[in-house]
């Protein structure tokens, strides 16, 4: 039981983390852009971001850290979703403090990248 919620909790841990260092890139190279983009083509931006960082963890941890199929394929429905419900949060903790939000601060955005990286470890880890 214990090994359950040690691997669920390291999932979740996992995409927070990422998400934290995207949100940081992106807030420094976001910067000098003030131009809106779109926002399909922002989402589609996300995946891809979250595709490549699922990629780097394959390379750092090749394992699944969830070993049972079933509880892989429940982690990757629900960790996308708590991975963007703090997304969330942390975009209205910015908005209280005045801080620029990016797209990344909403929940759809942090959702999708969350779920393009628990893919790739779910499709391609060991």
């Amino acid at each position: 039981m214990i090994e359950f919620l040690f691997e669920i909790v390291g999932e979740f841990v996992l995409q927070l983390v990422l998400e934290a260092l995207a949100e940081l890139g992106l807030h420094s190279l976001g910067e000098p852009f003030r131009k809106k983009p779109n926002p399909w083509l922002a989402g589609l931006g996300y995946a891809i971001f979250g595709a490549v960082a699922g990629g780097i963890t394959l390379w750092l941890l090749p394992d699944h850290l969830v070993r049972n199929e079933v509880l892989r394929k429940l982690n990757l429905l629900l960790t996308p979703l708590a991975a963007g419900g703090m997304m969330c949060l942390m975009g209205a903790w910015r908005a209280r403090r005045g801080d620029a939000l990016l797209r990344i601060d909403r929940f759809a955005y942090g959702y999708v990248f969350a779920l393009s990286l628990a893919l790739v470890r779910f499709i391609f880890a060991q």
